[in-house]
């Protein structure tokens, strides 16, 4: 299954790490650092021009990637929980 992040993005529901809140975690430095990093190292991928308000870690054979998404994190969580509730 898949989760839709925004714009044209989707990712493999099975390679999703988390879903973060930015306005929450960006208050920890380690946060800050993991996210800086991730960019100077090309892994960010912005889904949308608009304001990002969360972030999803994703991981595929073992490459972590960043996507900065427009969509709230409860959004995202619902999103993903409804894929799983389909019958």
């Amino acid at each position: 299954m898949y989760l839709h992040l925004g714009q044209n993005v989707v990712v493999s529901e099975s390679d999703v790490i988390g879903i973060f809140d930015l306005d929450n975690t960006t208050g920890s430095h380690i946060t800050r650092k993991f996210l800086s990093d991730a960019q100077k190292d090309g892994r960010v991928v912005s889904v949308s021009e608009e304001l990002p308000r969360s972030f999803v870690v994703c991981g595929t054979d073992g490459l972590i990637r960043i996507y900065l998404s427009q969509l709230s994190s409860q959004t995202l969580m619902k999103r993903s929980e409804s894929i799983w509730d389909i019958k």
